[in-house]
């Protein structure tokens, strides 16, 4: 009866075990369907924001050619020619309980790391989560230059990216670095993500995907363009890194959900299993019982 008493302990405590992961679950689920929603109506924003500065652009360097002038553009889309130090951000979770997600995205950071450093460059990581903090600080210390936690723990607010974007803005133009990247998960659903290594800065904007000029029409600036452009620059730049957090909770999110379902569905496995077992050893234990009651009996 000892194994009985015991099985029972264990069938109890997975089932207490298994409304926590089913509870987790939903959770992921719901927070993923928000984030969901958000990632497509910011993708709308950030592409229209990507269309103005390529519109700008292009006619900026029209008009350099046809007034034979060299305008002087902002740093932050002028091409790093001899980059010799590189920023990287790298984006977790806070949590645990995802699977596999955090590991990927520590292990691409620790390439980029290796491969940069492999060609002589000088690398500084910004770690926002504490996953990828706490992993960088145990195997490379020397490289964590700031830490970011707690970076979405109430829902996805634009200011946070702001607070961790403009002071890196700032030291891209003091020149204290050449290169910014992101290393990050990019969703594609629930269960599929992308680990990506992604430059940031100095930003590239594609010209070449503009429509014709008899497409897309005649525009008239109220200001000059070189204004026009640097008054878009940082609103394209931060919606760039925001849609980079998007895509990183909504990648978290699916992970914990993807995760939180297989733990669920082994936990069911595991309830059946000892179950099973239990209701054998319960029945070995009373054919027992009766055989030891008949052999009895027929003894009187």
């Amino acid at each position: 009866m000892a194994g009985l008493k015991e099985l029972r302990t264990r069938i109890e405590s997975i089932k207490s075990t298994q409304k926590i992961t089913s509870a987790m679950k939903m959770v992921a689920a719901a927070r993923l369907r928000r984030t969901q929603d958000l990632l497509a109506k910011s993708a709308s924003y950030h592409d229209g924001l990507e269309k103005v500065a390529a519109q700008v652009l292009s006619d900026l360097k029209e008009q350099e050619q046809r007034l034979n002038i060299r305008y002087v553009l902002p740093k932050m889309i002028m091409p790093s020619l001899q980059a010799k130090s590189y920023l990287l951000m790298a984006f977790s979770s806070d949590r645990g309980l995802c699977g596999s997600y955090n590991a990927a995205v520590i292990k691409e950071t620790l390439r980029r790391i290796a491969e940069l450093e492999a060609d002589g460059k000088t690398v500084k990581v910004i770690c926002v989560g504490k996953k990828i903090a706490d992993a960088l600080k145990h195997r490379c210390p020397e490289n964590v230059l700031e830490t970011y936690t707690g970076i979405a723990g109430k829902g996805i607010k634009y200011s946070e990216m702001t607070q961790i974007v403009e002071p890196v803005l700032g030291k891209f133009e003091a020149g204290e670095f050449d290169v910014c990247e992101f290393v990050y998960a990019k969703f594609r659903s629930a269960i599929s993500r992308d680990i990506v290594c992604q430059q940031f800065l100095p930003f590239a904007i594609d010209v070449e995907a503009l429509p014709t000029q008899e497409k897309r029409g005649d525009y008239f600036y109220d200001a000059p363009l070189q204004k026009v452009l640097a008054d878009v620059l940082p609103m394209i730049l931060l919606s760039t890194a925001f849609q980079v957090l998007v895509n990183s909770q909504a990648s978290e999110h699916g992970a914990r959900m993807t995760s939180m379902d297989n733990a669920t569905r082994n936990a069911k496995d595991m309830i059946s299993k000892l179950t099973l077992k239990y209701n054998r050893i319960r029945q070995t234990a009373i054919t027992t019982e009766l055989v030891e009651i008949i052999a009895g009996a027929e003894a009187l």
